[in-house]
């Protein structure tokens, strides 16, 4: 005789009905736990055993899922990432802890959606005022860990996916606008350290960012060794940080490059060479570097104090030069009556990166050739800035062809 429940319908097995009117499921998990569903209506209560089917069959498990939250399914995934760097695994913590912990991560995994990664990222962006890059370190984070838990059988889909691909389309999203000094401003800026006594010490430094292109933590990474003087080559093969790791812990790091690309030969121009010969003159007067990181010494650029030099000592140099030009700079206009050139402010180590590469990109046009100098892993950076820095030429060119193809 079949179970029916108190309208006369027939309840299957692990179906019953209690005596305040709500339907229950019972099943077993592949455990050997027991679990329940609860539903109001019978309808509702087949449709959540056909979810579990569901869910049985292509390997989820829907119980475990429901109980782990965002947080633990971040924390597994960083916990699996023994490849980063000290240093890149710190600024994952630190986003982690910022913007994830305390409010998205509180979340169980099983109950985020498409439109909650949305709604987040657009509330860090239009109620806590975060920039686009670092919106992208958090999606960074999530999207792996959530893929994890799909490949894990937790969830099916994975609800950041293509989330970030219609952010970046809105007009909330706000690419970070790194200029290249023009010519005019890299010869201005060249100057301060070639005549200012105050600077001279940082003009083979300067002469190198800008003559090879190299991050600052590569430059600064550099030893004697890596200088081969007879093939004019630079071997870029470490790069040089101070961010925190991983525990919050600040200080002096040696580690290889940040990519593979990133490991490269670096031919050396003139300037460039003169340059190291320059520095190396400097140190057989002032003393050589005295510091060692990491089974590391002998580094090339050095402080007063021949210790290694610091990417933000390195940027508040460049500050400190830009803001006395432009001060200096603008008495001088207001003499000679004219409207005063000045430089950026903004100007950076990566500026000056950048610039490096807009110049080569307007002098040579082998992609392939420009992405391996700059060490770009990903060659759509490398034809973004192409694209950016061809733009004037173009227009030269076009303007030199003006009569001559229309006859």
């Amino acid at each position: 005789m079949y179970r029916k429940d108190s309208k006369g319908y027939k309840l299957n097995t692990g179906e019953s009905q209690r005596k305040d009117g709500r339907y229950t499921y019972a099943y077993t998990d592949r455990m050997g736990k027991r679990h329940y569903i609860y539903r109001k209506t019978l309808v509702e209560l087949r449709e959540a055993e056909k979810k579990l089917t569901r869910d049985y069959d292509d390997g989820l498990d829907p119980y475990k899922a429901k109980h782990i939250e965002v947080n633990h399914m971040v924390e597994n995934y960083l916990s699996t990432k023994h490849n980063l760097k000290l240093t890149t695994k710190g600024t994952y913590m630190n986003v982690y802890k910022t913007y994830i912990k305390d409010d998205f991560g509180k979340r169980k995994i099983v109950d985020v959606k498409y439109s909650d990664v949305k709604k987040y990222y657009y509330g860090l962006i239009i109620e806590r005022g975060l920039k686009a890059t670092t919106v992208d370190h958090v999606h960074t984070i999530l999207r792996p860990a959530f893929q994890m838990a799909v490949r894990d059988g937790l969830i099916r889909m994975n609800p950041t996916d293509e989330v970030m691909t219609e952010i970046k389309r809105s007009k909330f999203w706000e690419k970070p606008d790194r200029k290249a000094l023009t010519v005019k401003e890299q010869q201005a800026f060249m100057d301060i350290f070639r005549h200012n006594p105050t600077y001279m010490g940082w003009l083979p430094l300067m002469t190198v960012l800008l003559g090879t292109g190299m991050r600052i933590g590569e430059a600064l990474a550099l030893d004697w060794n890596s200088v081969d003087f007879e093939n004019r080559i630079i071997h870029v093969e470490r790069t040089l940080s101070d961010r925190p790791d991983e525990f919050g812990e600040c200080k002096k790091r040696v580690q290889s490059t940040k990519t593979y690309a990133g490991t490269r030969d670096i031919p050396m121009v003139q300037d460039v060479f003169d340059a190291f010969l320059m520095e190396y003159e400097f140190q057989k007067v002032l003393g050589f570097c005295e510091e060692e990181i990491d089974g590391c010494k002998d580094f090339i650029f050095i402080s007063s104090n021949n210790a290694v030099l610091l990417p933000g000592a390195v940027n508040r140099a460049i500050h400190s030069a830009v803001n006395e030009y432009n001060d200096t700079e603008i008495k001088k206009a207001a003499v000679e009556g004219r409207k005063p050139f000045l430089l950026p402010e903004e100007i950076s180590c990566h500026i000056l990166r950048h610039t490096f590469c807009t110049r080569l990109c307007e002098n040579e046009s082998n992609i392939k050739v420009i992405q391996s100098i700059m060490g770009h892993r990903d060659i759509t950076t490398t034809m973004n800035i192409y694209a950016d820095a061809t733009k004037e030429k173009k227009q030269e060119i076009m303007a030199q062809l003006e009569g001559k193809i229309i006859i």
